[in-house]
């Protein structure tokens, strides 16, 4: 009996081994079977990691070029052309005459006023004789009086004569319409017959000083490249000539304050957008072959002249007023490693558009940041890296 109750209890504690083990691998098995189905929920991440370097700015602009010297010459007066003299395209000279304008209703009001004129010395006379016939009669309150009227009709007639002499010199001065400068008319809008409109009736150009174009970009963009009065630039010609483009020297002439355009910042939250200031940049050229009309641009690329962290632009997030990047905080733990969204703040940055340079205190080149997202992250949320 003892020898045959041995073996049996020893395949009893056998069996109670083995269904432990068994039941502690299909606990294992189900714990690790839910954590991954658990991983399968969590949003799904693409990362990059921050370089440190500089970034890289370029500056693009494009227009067409204009004399940098040209008049739009109109007739203020507003009367009917009379007869045009040029054509579009002539070369014309200082002081020639352009066109030429019915003065007709001026000049009769001209001939009016000094018929004015005319009479009021008449009457000038009448008053000196009627002042001698009463000196004579030695009444001394009808002499004062008739001095007094000799003396406003002398300030009546220097009074008339003033108004005179200015119809005169607007009828000489707009009853034609000369040339200012030696130059080309590249646009010529009136019409005989027809009265001025609010338009120039004529544009003159000249060539002499050379030629103009300007664009509008952003001024922070213009600050980090250090762009400055008097820089030479290389400008891209398109003639309508030929296919083939030219490079010709350009100089920055002038650089003004332009109207702000609204601003999108980046991430998916724009409720912080603000205006970005506007400067336009005026470039001169004084290359004698140009003719004006060319089509040009502008391409120049420029490191920015300090090295920071630089991140892609769509990884930065902004809420609220503040502006930070997600990092992936990796957490070791018994059944597996798990990855955590870390919310990473932002004190400055600048970007060039597809690449940002950011400052903070908390970001190291060895981490990596989140990118993209399957799914809106906070702060803490766990995810899962593609």
């Amino acid at each position: 009996m003892e020898t045959t109750g041995v073996p049996a209890d020893r395949r009893r504690k056998k069996n109670i081994r083995t269904a432990f083990l068994l039941l502690m691998g299909v606990l294992l098995f189900f714990t690790f079977f839910s954590n991954t189905l658990q991983s399968l929920t969590l949003p799904k991440v693409t990362t990059v990691k921050p370089q440190t370097k500089s970034l890289e700015f370029t500056l693009e602009g494009s227009g067409k070029l204009t004399p940098l010297r040209e008049a739009k010459l109109l007739n203020a007066s507003g009367w009917k052309v009379r007869q045009v003299l040029v054509k579009e395209g002539e070369q014309v000279t200082k002081g020639q005459t352009l066109i030429r304008y019915d003065s007709q209703v001026a000049e009769a009001e001209l001939k009016d006023e000094v018929a004015a004129l005319d009479k009021q010395k008449i009457a000038q006379q009448t008053l000196q004789d009627q002042f001698i016939q009463t000196y004579a009669e030695g009444d001394e309150l009808q002499i004062r009086k008739a001095r007094r009227e000799i003396e406003a009709g002398k300030v009546d007639q220097v009074t008339q004569a003033r108004k005179i002499a200015g119809l005169r010199e607007r009828l000489t001065a707009e009853q034609q319409l000369k040339a200012p400068f030696d130059g080309i008319v590249t646009q010529l809008n009136a019409l005989p017959g027809i009265l001025s409109s609010g338009e120039p009736d004529l544009v003159l150009s000249s060539s002499r000083e050379g030629f103009q174009f300007d664009f509008t970009a952003d001024a922070g963009l213009l600050s980090s490249l250090g762009i400055t009065l008097g820089e030479k630039l290389e400008v891209e010609v398109h003639s309508a000539e030929g296919p083939s483009a030219r490079i010709l020297p350009g100089k920055i002439a002038e650089i003004k304050s332009a109207q702000a355009r609204a601003g999108s910042p980046a991430g998916e939250d724009n409720s912080g957008a603000e205006d970005i200031a506007q400067k336009t940049v005026f470039i001169v050229m004084n290359e004698g072959s140009l003719q004006g009309g060319e089509q040009v641009q502008i391409k120049l690329k420029k490191p920015s002249l300090q090295e920071g962290v630089v991140v892609p632009t769509k990884a930065i997030h902004q809420t609220g007023g503040r502006s930070f990047v997600y990092t992936i905080e990796e957490q070791r733990g018994a059944l597996g490693n798990t990855f955590v969204a870390r919310e990473v703040q932002i004190r400055s940055s600048i970007t060039n558009g597809p690449d940002s340079m950011i400052q903070t205190d908390n970001l190291y080149g060895d981490e990596m940041i989140i990118l993209e997202s399957s799914e809106p992250l906070q702060d803490g949320n766990r995810v899962r890296l593609q």
